[in-house]
C-alpha cells in the first residue's frame, strides 16, 4: 500500500466534532489583537509565539494546558476580535479540507469588556457566516455548527443551556461543559442537563480525559450525554479485548468518543500517538472520531491528526473514511442533513481515493 501523505489528506473531506474556538487562533492574530488592547504576551513574534503555546501545553498536565488559554481568551473580548477569530477559524478549517465542523466556545468567558452573552453568540455566528462564504468563494465548502460551553467550575450552566436553546435555530447545534474534571463532576450541572433533555436538545460532556471511569459513568448515566468529549479513559474498563460493564454499554449504545490524539498526549491521557488507545478502540469498533481539540496548543490540524494516525497504525483511506463517517453520523445536525454530507460529499470523494 502506498503511504498516504499529509498533502493527500488535506484534499480529502473531513468532519470535526471537538474543536475549541479559543484554542485555534492564528499566532499572528493574537499578536495583532493583543497590541490593540494592551495585553502582554510571552512572545510578540508570531512564529515564536506559536512555538511557546505548543511548548507550554506540552507539559503532561491538563491544568497547565488550560493556563495557556489566558492569552487567547484575552484577545476575544470585543466584537471585532471575536468576529475575526471566528472568520479565520472557518477559513483555516475549510482550507484543511474540513467539510463539517462543530466549534465550541464558552460565551461566559468573553464578557470582560462589556459584551452580553447574546452579543457574543451573535458576533461569533456572524464571523462564521462570513468565513464560510469566503471559503466557498475560494472553492472550499464547509458547514459549521456551534456548541455553547459552560465551565464546570462555574455556576452558569443553566443560563448557558437556555442561551443554547434560544439560538438552536440560528447556528447553535449543541451544549457542552468543559474545564478541569477533578473535583468538578458533571453532576454539579444536572439541572442544566435535565433542562436540555426536556427541550430535546443535544449535548456532549468533557469526560474521561484527565479523570477516569467515574467521570464517564456520571456523564452518561446521570447526565444523559449524547457524546463523550474525549472519553479516552474508557480503556480503563477494557482488559486485553475483554470489555467491562461500562465500556460494553458505551460500545453497544454507539456513544461517540471525541478522541483528540495529539491533545491527549500533551495532557498525559496517552503516552504517545503510537500508544494511543484509539488503535484498540478502533479495532474493538467503538464509535471513534478523530478531532483536533485545540489546534494552536497542539500545533495541529485535522489533516495532521489523521496523518499521524495513518503513520502510527498503518491505516489507509478505508480507516480515514470510517472515522469521517463516524463523525458525520454523530453530528448534532438533523439526520437528513448528515446523510446528505455523507452520501454527496464524503463517500464520492473517498470512492475515488480508494479506487
Amino acid at each position: 500500500m502506498v503511504a498516504i501523505t499529509h498533502a493527500d489528506i488535506v484534499n480529502a473531506p473531513k468532519a470535526l466534532l471537538h474543536d475549541h474556538l479559543d484554542g485555534g487562533l492564528r499566532p499572528a492574530t493574537i499578536v495583532e489583537l493583543a497590541a490593540e488592547i494592551g495585553h502582554d504576551l510571552p512572545e510578540t513574534d508570531p512564529a515564536r509565539l506559536g512555538d511557546w503555546f505548543v511548548a507550554a501545553a506540552d507539559s503532561g498536565s491538563l491544568e497547565r494546558y488550560l493556563e495557556t488559554f489566558a492569552h487567547t481568551v484575552a484577545v476575544m473580548q470585543t466584537e471585532a476580535g471575536l468576529h475575526r477569530v471566528a472568520k479565520e477559524c472557518a477559513l483555516d478549517l475549510a482550507a484543511d479540507g474540513v467539510v463539517y465542523a462543530e466549534i465550541r466556545y464558552a460565551p461566559e468567558q468573553h464578557l470582560e469588556r462589556g459584551l452580553s452573552l447574546d452579543a457574543v453568540v451573535d458576533v461569533v455566528h456572524a464571523g462564521f457566516r462570513e468565513g464560510c462564504a469566503e471559503a466557498a468563494a475560494q472553492g472550499h465548502h464547509i458547514r459549521i455548527g456551534t456548541l455553547l460551553t459552560a465551565m464546570r467550575h462555574a455556576a452558569r450552566s443553566q443560563e448557558i443551556a437556555e442561551l443554547a436553546v434560544r439560538y438552536r435555530d440560528t447556528g447553535v447545534v449543541g451544549f457542552d461543559i468543559a474545564g478541569a474534571e477533578a473535583g468538578f463532576p458533571p453532576t454539579r450541572h444536572l439541572d442544566a442537563f435535565e433542562y436540555l433533555q426536556r427541550e430535546n436538545f443535544h449535548f456532549t460532556i468533557h469526560a474521561g480525559e484527565a479523570f477516569g471511569l467515574p467521570s464517564i459513568w456520571q456523564a452518561i448515566q446521570w447526565c444523559g450525554a449524547d457524546r463523550l468529549g474525549h472519553g479516552v479513559r474508557i480503556v480503563d474498563d477494557i482488559t486485553g479485548t475483554s470489555l467491562g460493564r461500562l465500556s460494553s454499554y458505551v460500545r453497544d449504545k454507539r456513544i461517540p468518543l471525541e478522541l483528540c490524539p495529539s491533545s491527549n498526549v500533551q495532557t498525559g491521557a496517552a503516552p504517545s500517538i503510537a500508544e494511543h488507545p484509539i488503535g484498540l478502540l478502533h479495532d474493538l469498533r467503538f464509535r471513534v472520531t478523530v478531532n483536533t481539540d485545540n489546534r494552536l496548543m497542539s500545533g495541529t490540524s485535522m489533516s495532521r491528526e489523521m496523518a499521524l494516525l495513518a503513520e502510527a497504525f498503518g491505516w489507509g483511506w478505508s480507516e480515514l473514511q470510517w472515522f469521517t463517517i463516524n463523525a458525520m453520523k454523530s453530528a448534532f445536525i438533523p439526520y437528513d442533513e448528515r446523510l446528505a454530507i455523507i452520501n454527496d460529499v464524503i463517500k464520492p470523494a473517498y470512492a475515488k481515493l480508494l479506487a
